[in-house]
């Protein structure tokens, strides 16, 4: 049988490659995409082309190479950078191609952007991604999307490779990015909340492991504590997800609800505890780190290989 008549697989582009970045690309060649890469650290995109793919110097440059490009940075300032700043994408995007945003940001940001790209003739899709570095290495992140038809029809088997579930949930940009802060309100609060409960427990005499077999099988468990308190069970605060990242996205969490008068207690005191982690020299740190605020209670130490 001839594959004459099969759609051409679009031509396309990673740009940041940390822990989530690098896995969708990952994901992405693993689909059999010949994938193009960016990143600030040179080194990183070189040693992921060397098996398989290409790296590219500057964001404008993988621009030009290909049909759909996903921007994997850490928040709207960054995409701005890749987007516009120098040797930045916008200018070197072709007509009709995609730019597929995976940050977390300010809904209204994001729709803004829609409009900035359409003057240049780009598509764009407001993709934020959920799930941490492991699912995004497996292809099996969630993506909250909301686009154009057109945008769609090009990036369609692009977001299929990255992902288990692909939610589209609208026609515009901006509903992604709504439906992710809403997630972020909830998982920063659950992360805050697990850490209280396990310090509560170590302080009181309980040791961690029994706390963390006990409450993982009964109803108070959540994915959060199962996940994040595995880390301090371990003492391990690698930063798979940093203390910063929810400094930032609580942060929008709160912006975006201020301007609908709508009050957020839980959400508003879970960034208070991540913004005093990150100010005792935390913020690097994984968000599991949020427990060591807490005064004296002692934490597991890091397991000897």
């Amino acid at each position: 049988m001839s594959d004459q008549n099969e759609p051409a697989r679009p031509r396309v582009g990673v740009v940041g490659l940390g822990a989530m970045g690098l896995g969708m690309a990952r994901s992405l060649r693993a689909a059999g995409y010949d994938v193009g890469v960016h990143d600030l650290r040179p080194e990183t995109a070189a040693d992921f082309a060397r098996d398989g793919g290409t790296a590219f110097g500057t964001c404008g440059e993988l621009a030009a190479a290909v049909d759909v490009l996903v921007g994997v940075v850490v928040n709207a300032a960054q995409v701005e950078t890749v987007l516009f700043g120098a040797e930045g994408a916008a200018e070197r995007l072709r007509p009709g191609s995609v730019f597929v945003m995976c940050s977390t940001v300010d809904p209204g940001w994001s729709a803004a952007l829609e409009g900035r790209l359409a003057e240049r003739g780009v598509l764009y899709l407001d993709a934020p991604i959920s799930g941490g570095a492991v699912r995004a290495a497996a292809g099996e992140l969630t993506m909250m999307t909301s686009g154009s038809a057109e945008a769609y029809a090009l990036a369609d088997p692009v977001l299929e490779a990255m992902s288990s579930t692909v939610y589209r949930l609208g026609g515009r940009a901006g509903l992604g990015s709504k439906v992710k802060i809403v997630n972020q309100l909830l998982a920063g609060v659950h992360i805050a909340a697990a850490a209280e409960a396990m310090a509560l427990g170590i302080k009181a005499g309980v040791p961690a492991e029994a706390l963390y077999e006990v409450i993982t099988h009964s109803a108070g468990n959540s994915w959060m504590f199962e996940n994040r308190m595995a880390h301090v069970l371990d003492g391990d605060y690698t930063p798979l997800s940093a203390v910063d990242i929810f400094v930032k996205d609580l942060g929008l969490v709160l912006d975006a609800a201020r301007p609908e008068r709508f009050p957020l207690p839980l959400a508003a005191t879970a960034h208070q505890m991540f913004l005093q982690a990150s100010a005792s020299g935390l913020g690097a740190e994984d968000d599991s780190a949020v427990i060591k605020i807490f005064p004296g209670v002692d934490l597991p130490e890091p397991v000897e290989a």
